[in-house]
């Protein structure tokens, strides 16, 4: 998962686009990049580290121009330490381009052999970026004969990058002398939103990950970006979009629903924060049919994205609310730390117990997912050691069996508490009393509710059901042989998961 950020400004745009990095830092800690234009000269500063460590104040001074593009990577795929990887990437043939990119190419090692037998371009790193950054400019190349762009070339190309390309892509790049390009694939998994601001200079737009980017930057909401749509923005400051995928419908990734996104953002019209206001009500009536003899003395959310669904849950159930957690805001957030055992040494520095909030009660934990179990079984017994009687666990989301391909860093099965558990198993896992999970279908629901429009989303690491329909076990596999594959305890039964996955690619 990254943060992408793209502006055409009236002003120096390097500051607009650190600030907006500063807000998307969630969505990546690994690296961070900004990518600026001045006439068609490109100015370009990354490297490793959160965003106020990467930049000081002489590389923004170097950051001259009105146009750019800005990253925060969260490493999928290539290393989590090469500071090459970070992005924006650059290519300077045919046009001059800087791409960031967010999602996961599923061809990547295919585009990439292509690219060098086919298109005579090389590539540098082990990252998809870059091989989508060489697609592109090999498409706007042979669309254009080599000769000047127009607004029908760049859309033809996309569609040419939509046709080649599989997986999510929710792409910024900047062509040195055209404009700002943005583009999403044509399933919508990755979120890609525009936004304008009126000057009296005339007309300045920003393309970002999320609402919360133009909200805070004080752009106004134009729309998402659809589905294989692409969008231009010129220096002149004209928009100019189309539709470049020809089967595009919309998909989007259930999951930042859940956990990445921030609770003010709103993705494809709807409200991150009441979606996890409805996961909480849910939640709250499986409890009560399911757990009728249960005796919970208090609710207590694990911080932050938990908070809202633990809210409503104990307003529903009519059970006292308490913060139980002090959150250590200091350290990054563990899901996205790479390294089994950093996660894990990192959930004591990050989390402190209220001893009055537990002591001698019966306590339900409301966690937002359980994805490896590690942080889990840490603060379960965090509330034992604090005093709790018994500790309850409640997840907002359903069991996450299956791998993520799109953009999300769970590609391991054996990273996977709930691959080839049941919830009794996964239960005595991570030490807890009890063990409730929310329903795939109460999830969907609970999005669907801030818009019924939406058809569909990926929610392939629930239910294995791989959208892009090039997902087979012999490829979640080579992922596994590429990146290595951490020990459990429990072996993974690899027969049941090539059944289970087999029976889910065949009910598409």
């Amino acid at each position: 998962m990254c943060g992408i950020l793209g502006v055409v400004s009236q002003t120096s745009a390097s500051q607009l686009l650190y600030d907006g990095l500063q807000v998307l830092q969630h969505r990546g800690q690994d690296a961070a990049g900004i990518a600026t234009l001045d006439g068609r000269t490109f100015h370009l500063h990354k490297g490793n580290g959160l965003v106020r460590d990467v930049f000081r104040t002489r590389n923004m001074r170097a950051l001259t121009g009105n146009a750019g593009i800005a990253h925060v990577r969260y490493p999928t795929a290539g290393s989590a330490v090469d500071h090459n990887e970070a992005q924006p990437f650059y290519v300077n043939s045919p046009f001059g381009i800087v791409l960031g990119h967010n999602g996961n190419l599923t061809n990547a090692e295919e585009l990439k052999r292509q690219l060098f037998v086919e298109d005579l371009r090389h590539v540098n790193t082990n990252s998809d970026s870059e091989v989508l950054l060489n697609v592109l400019a090999h498409e706007l190349q042979a669309k254009s004969n080599g000769l000047r762009l127009d607004i029908p070339t760049i859309f033809a190309a996309v569609s040419g990058v939509h046709q080649r390309c599989r997986g999510a892509y929710a792409v910024v790049a900047m062509i040195a002398g055209y404009g700002l390009l943005a583009f999403r694939d044509i399933h919508g998994i990755r979120p890609l939103v525009a936004g304008v601001n009126e000057t009296e200079q005339g007309p300045e737009y920003l393309v970002a990950s999320e609402s919360v980017a133009l909200d805070t930057l004080g752009f106004k909401f134009l729309r998402d970006i659809a589905p294989g749509e692409a969008v231009f923005i010129d220096f002149d400051g004209n928009f100019h979009s189309q539709r470049c995928g020809g089967d595009a419908k919309l998909n989007s990734c259930i999951f930042e629903y859940v956990y990445f996104a921030r609770p003010d953002s709103v993705i494809d019209g709807v409200s991150v924060y009441e979606t996890r206001l409805h996961m909480g009500e849910y939640l709250a009536d499986k409890i009560k049919r399911t757990w009728p003899e249960v005796d919970i003395d208090v609710v207590i959310p694990i911080p932050d994205s938990s908070r809202p669904s633990a809210l409503q849950l104990a307003n529903r159930l009519n059970i006292p609310f308490r913060e139980g957690f002090v959150k250590n805001r200091y350290i990054g957030r563990t899901f996205i730390m790479p390294g089994q055992a950093l996660r894990k040494k990192s959930v004591r520095q990050k989390l402190n117990a209220i001893g009055v909030e537990f002591k001698g009660k019966n306590v339900l934990l409301v966690d937002d997912s359980i994805v490896r179990g590690t942080t889990s079984r840490e603060i379960v017994q965090m509330a034992r050691d604090a005093g709790a009687l018994k500790v309850y666990f409640a997840s907002a989301a359903p069991p996450v069996r299956f791998p993520n391909v799109y953009g999300i860093d769970m590609p391991s099965r054996t990273e996977l508490i709930a691959t080839g558990r049941s919830d009794a198993e996964i239960c005595r896992e991570i030490s807890a009393d009890g063990l409730i999970y929310q329903d795939l279908e109460d999830l969907k629901a609970a999005v669907r509710k801030g818009n019924p429009n939406i058809g569909d989303f990926d929610a392939s690491c629930f239910d294995g059901k791989y959208i892009t329909g090039d997902i087979t076990p012999q490829y979640l596999y080579e992922v596994e042989a590429r990146r290595g594959s951490e020990k459990t305890s429990k072996p993974v039964d690899d027969d049941q998961m090539e059944l289970d996955l087999a029976m889910s690619l065949s009910s598409m």
